[in-house]
C-alpha cells in the first residue's frame, strides 16, 4: 500500500536533491546557506515524525534564521528562453499534458481509494488525496521524460530554478498554517468569536454566513494565508454559530469558507508565496512595484468572488 510516509520520503528526496545540486553550483553566491536550507527541509520530511514537537520547532527556527540572512539564486543548466519558445511552438497545447495528468490522477486515485475495495488496497484511504497527488506528479514527470527525452537531471534542475526564484516564500503556507494551529490552541478563536457576537447579530443565517466569510477574508489579509485564518475563524464563527446553532453542513461550510479566505489571499502583500511569484518568475526589475501591481489587478476579481461565496454558502450550506 502507498501511504503518506512514502509521499514524505519522495518529498524529502526532492529537497535533498536541491541541496546537493545547490551546493555544487558555484554560480550561487550563497550556495552553502541555500543548500543547508533545503537540507533542513528534507530532514523535516524524512525525520519529522521522529524528532518530536521540540525538534521540529528547532528545525523551523533554523529555516527562519537561514531565510532571514538571505538565500541565493543559482544558475541551473537548463534550456534557454529561445529553446523553450521553439519547443512551445513545436508542440503547442500538448505541453499542458503534465498539468492535466496531475489533477486527473489525483481525482482518480481519490475516488478509487474511497469507492473501490482494490483501490483502498493500493492507496492509503486516510490520506488518499495527498498520496494520489504525489502519484500524479510522478506519473506526469515520467510521461514527460519518455516524451521529451530531456537529460536525466532536467526535472530536478528545472525544479531548482523554480524554487530558487520563489525562495523561502515557498514555505509560507506550511508556516502560516502552523501559526493558525498555534492561535487556535491559544484560544484566539474563542476570543474572536466573543468579539463578533458582541458587535454583530449572529442569530440569522445570512449574518452568520457573511460574518464568517468576510472574517475569513480579513484574517487571511492579516495573516497572509487562508490556512492560517481557517482554524481561528472556524472556531470563532463557523463552528459555534453557522454549524452548531444554525445547522449548516460542516463540509460545505468549511469548503466555501476556505474559498472565501482565498479571496483575501488575492488582496494582501502578506501572501508573499502567492503574490510575489509572478514578479519573481517574470524576473521583473522592481519586485515591490510588481507585487503591488499584482494585488491591484486582483482586487476587482477578489471582491465579487467573496460576495459569490457568501451567496453560495447561504444557499447551499443549509439543508
Amino acid at each position: 500500500m502507498i501511504t503518506l510516509d512514502h509521499a514524505y520520503i519522495i518529498g524529502g528526496f526532492f529537497f535533498a536533491a536541491l541541496a546537493v545540486l545547490t551546493l555544487r553550483d558555484a554560480a550561487n553566491p550563497k550556495r552553502r546557506r541555500t543548500a543547508l536550507f533545503w537540507a533542513l527541509l528534507a530532514a523535516s520530511f524524512w525525520a519529522g515524525h521522529l524528532i518530536g514537537d521540540f525538534g521540529n520547532g528547532l528545525l523551523a527556527l533554523g529555516l527562519v534564521a537561514l531565510a532571514a540572512f538571505g538565500l541565493g539564486q543559482g544558475k541551473p543548466p537548463t534550456t534557454s528562453p529561445e529553446e523553450r519558445r521553439a519547443s512551445a511552438e513545436k508542440r503547442g497545447n500538448l505541453l499542458f499534458l503534465p498539468a492535466l495528468i496531475i489533477p486527473a490522477v489525483a481525482l482518480a486515485g481519490t475516488l478509487l481509494a474511497q469507492y473501490t475495495d482494490w483501490g483502498a488496497l493500493i492507496i492509503q484511504e486516510q490520506h488518499k488525496t495527498l498520496v494520489s497527488l504525489v502519484l500524479g506528479v510522478l506519473i506526469a514527470v515520467g510521461v514527460m521524460m519518455v516524451w521529451l527525452k530531456p537529460p536525466l537531471l532536467a526535472p530536478l534542475q528545472e525544479g531548482r530554478r523554480l524554487m530558487d526564484s520563489v525562495g523561502w516564500a515557498a514555505l509560507l503556507p506550511q508556516m502560516l498554517a502552523a501559526l493558525g494551529a498555534v492561535f487556535l490552541a491559544a484560544g484566539v478563536g474563542q476570543q474572536v468569536g466573543r468579539i463578533f457576537a458582541e458587535f454583530i447579530p449572529l442569530d440569522t443565517r445570512t449574518m452568520a454566513v457573511a460574518a464568517y466569510c468576510i472574517g475569513m477574508a480579513l484574517f487571511t489579509i492579516i495573516m497572509g494565508n487562508a490556512f492560517a485564518a481557517f482554524p481561528v475563524m472556524t472556531a470563532a464563527v463557523g463552528l459555534p454559530f453557522v454549524i452548531n446553532d444554525l445547522g449548516g453542513d460542516p463540509a460545505r461550510v468549511c469548503a466555501i469558507g476556505m474559498l472565501a479566505g482565498f479571496c483575501g489571499t488575492l488582496m494582501t502583500p502578506m501572501a508573499a508565496n502567492f503574490n510575489v511569484v509572478p514578479a519573481n518568475l517574470l524576473e521583473l526589475p522592481d519586485r515591490k512595484a510588481a507585487l503591488n501591481g499584482v494585488i491591484r489587478a486582483q482586487i476587482p476579481t477578489a471582491l465579487p468572488l467573496l460576495l459569490a461565496n457568501i451567496i453560495l454558502m447561504r444557499l447551499l450550506a443549509f439543508p
